[in-house]
């Protein structure tokens, strides 16, 4: 391993003696020392060169040990200071950690009892550049994540305006060509542009659903408490109105409150109870399960349906942008509800996680925390 280089010392004593002595004390014992008589020259010092450790003595003129370490924090807020007194002002001495000092040290001196007061104060000097450090990258990380957002939004704002309109245009156009000139058009030419007006009105799906996803992703959180089954009652009305003649059978638990952003934690249930209809359409009789269970510090909600499934090897698929694990000739979609439904719960502070059978059903369930 490198060696590290020698701690550093800044030395302020207005004993010019006493304050060479312990220089070349230390200076033995493998420190790098520099030593003044005043706090003013010490100041100066501390405003051209890094230091580690302060010790200084308490009661000097002009600028006391007290007024210097205030001062001496302002410049380096990491340096740790010590205070160097006599036994008969060690009250003053703890008034000088309140102010700022770690610790003190009683003169006449003991080298026995000086190096276990550096140790300590090296370990709390490496623990504030560590905290400087570590809030150091926080700042930059903070400035890199608004950037990314604004980047993102202005992606919204050129996707919302810039390719929602000319494809709109395309829409109408294949709509019209198809309405007007369909006598002139021979079959196999319609039968193209039906496809292609399929395919235009599938990207203006994916268009939305980007939109949704980057908006679901950067918009406050106004949480609140949530009554979770009236919530649920929602979503199932809502959702019934499309089901036609279907036997669908929904069994509701209990579902205690929960704290939420109501109208993200709608989407979640709007969107897993959806998909949940969407693949038991194959069913003579759909069963869909929507139920909750404590655990502490969380509440799990999960749904179950007796629909298709899907193989568990391919779970890790689930969650991500675009991302299907059946055809879109058998199952509409974008491939987007559950990245939505996932980016929501972990905007939660939960976790979102699925179990399935092929031909057998599915189960998702997250939870939120209290």
């Amino acid at each position: 391993m490198p060696q590290l280089p020698p701690a550093r010392l800044l030395i302020v004593d207005d004993e010019k003696k006493q304050m060479q002595a312990l220089c070349n004390t230390l200076r033995e014992e493998g420190y790098m020392t520099s030593g003044f008589t005043s706090a003013a020259e010490a100041l100066s010092a501390l405003g051209k060169n890094s230091f580690d450790l302060l010790l200084t003595d308490l009661m000097m003129p002009g600028i006391d040990g007290i007024g210097l370490i205030d001062q001496a924090l302002k410049i380096d807020p990491t340096l740790v200071g010590i205070v160097m007194t006599g036994q008969g002002t060690i009250d003053t001495a703890v008034q000088a950690m309140k102010a700022g000092a770690l610790d003190y040290i009683l003169k006449p001196f003991k080298l026995s009892a000086i190096l276990p007061v550096l140790s300590r104060a090296l370990a709390v000097r490496q623990l504030r550049l560590d905290k400087a450090t570590l809030e150091r990258h926080v700042r930059d990380r903070t400035l890199e994540l608004e950037a990314a957002n604004r980047e993102l939004e202005a992606f919204a704002h050129s996707v919302s305006h810039d390719l929602r309109a000319p494809l709109r245009h395309v829409e109408s156009y294949m709509k019209i060509a198809l309405a007007e000139f369909s006598s002139q058009i021979p079959a196999e030419a319609q039968g193209l542009l039906n496809q292609s007006l399929a395919s235009a009105r599938r990207m203006s799906q994916l268009i939305e659903d980007l939109l949704r996803l980057s908006r679901f992703g950067t918009q406050p959180l106004a949480k609140s408490r949530v009554n979770v089954a009236a919530l649920v009652k929602e979503v199932l009305d809502e959702l019934r109105k499309d089901q036609g003649n279907r036997r669908v059978e929904i069994r509701v638990g209990e579902l205690a409150d929960s704290t939420g952003d109501p109208s993200l934690l709608k989407q979640v249930f709007f969107n897993l109870t959806s998909n949940a209809l969407k693949f038991t359409r194959q069913r003579e009789k759909a069963l869909i399960e929507v139920d909750a269970y404590r655990e502490p510090g969380q509440t799990v909600y999960w749904i179950r349906d007796n629909g298709v499934g899907f193989d568990m090897k391919y779970a890790e698929k689930l969650f991500g942008v675009f991302e299907r694990l059946h055809p879109a000739t058998e199952f509409e979609g974008t491939g987007v509800g559950l990245s939505l439904v996932q980016r929501i719960i972990q905007r939660h502070g939960g976790r979102i996680w699925a179990e399935a059978k092929v031909n057998q059903g599915a189960k998702f369930s997250f939870s939120l925390p209290d």
